[in-house]
């Protein structure tokens, strides 16, 4: 089976490195530049144009494929969207790697083109092209050293430094969110390297359906944060947030105009609102991955710092 990855970040990386290592699919990945490092692992680069004048040209590329998977967002992946129908795409997996999608709201400020993404594959589907949304909760690699963009991860979300999400582990602090029950929010986790192997195991399953939920972890925040004080072996300076504490925080945020810290809080409501968490990983219990828990991932990535 052909396979196209859109897109050539740390996401990708681990999703191409997963299928080629794993299964007998061949890839390829899309770019809108030449990517001569990954070209020098046998993986064979196109470069491609998302722009509307070019979506013959888009088209033609993903000639023989049959499965897309999307690391890509906005205009561009609808674009993709478009291409991959009039090329006879049979599946394709839009950039999701999140929570759950029926628990975003609307508006949404972490859309990102989310929403147009699955309304146009929804309109797809009743012409023949099934889509799943691939469903992990929050990537370890939030809190990894330098966070999410030292892994290539998350470069246009403004919000993939290490502590724009909940902990800093650097600087030992932490902010914990806690839900209308009075509870600390639960969140559910998956490694990047993990993503890639569910994703390339479930490439041939018999049907997509909607979501495919995996996960490596689940644990409310307190815990994630005793986990990283564990690991580092000294206690960090934790901040609780209510709901009235957390729409105070965005309040400031906005009445100053920081962007960034509208999208650290709007991240930490979110959380605090279980949008992060799920109860029943459906994909783990159709594939042969065993992912690594997060304890374990958090004391490889920081041993030597």
């Amino acid at each position: 089976m052909r396979v196209a990855i859109a897109g050539s970040n740390g996401l990708a990386c681990s999703i191409a490195d997963a299928i080629t290592t794993n299964t007998y699919h061949q890839i390829i990945i899309l770019s809108r530049a030449p990517k001569p490092q990954l070209s020098a692992r046998g993986w064979q680069v196109v470069v491609v144009n998302y722009d509307e004048s070019h979506r013959q040209e888009l088209a033609f590329k993903l000639a023989g494929v049959s499965v897309v998977i999307s690391v890509i967002s906005g205009a561009a992946q609808l674009a993709l969207i478009d291409a991959a129908a009039q090329a006879s795409v049979r599946r394709f997996a839009p950039a999701e790697f999140e929570g759950p999608t029926a628990l975003r709201p609307h508006p949404d400020a972490l859309d990102r083109g989310k929403r147009a993404a699955l309304e146009r594959l929804q309109y797809y589907q009743t012409r023949g092209m099934q889509h799943t949304s691939f469903v992990c909760g929050i990537l370890y690699e939030r809190f990894a050293p330098g966070g999410m963009y030292a892994s290539g991860i998350g470069q246009r979300s403004g919000i993939g430094a290490e502590g724009d999400y909940l902990i800093n582990i650097t600087q030992k602090k932490a902010q914990i969110p806690f839900g209308t029950d009075g509870q600390p929010a639960i969140v559910s986790l998956t490694s990047a390297e993990d993503v890639g192997k569910f994703v390339a195991a479930a490439i041939s399953l018999p049907q997509w359906p909607p979501e495919l939920r995996m996960r490596g972890d689940r644990m409310n925040v307190s815990r994630l944060v005793q986990v990283a004080e564990i690991v580092r072996g000294t206690g960090f300076e934790k901040a609780q947030y209510n709901s009235q504490s957390m729409q105070s925080a965005l309040q400031l945020a906005q009445s100053t105009q920081n962007i960034q810290q509208q999208l650290r809080v709007i991240s930490m409501i979110a959380t605090a609102s279980g949008r992060f968490d799920f109860a029943t990983p459906n994909l783990n219990s159709l594939v042969d991955v065993t992912p690594t828990r997060f304890q374990a991932w958090l004391q490889e990535v920081w041993k030597d710092r």
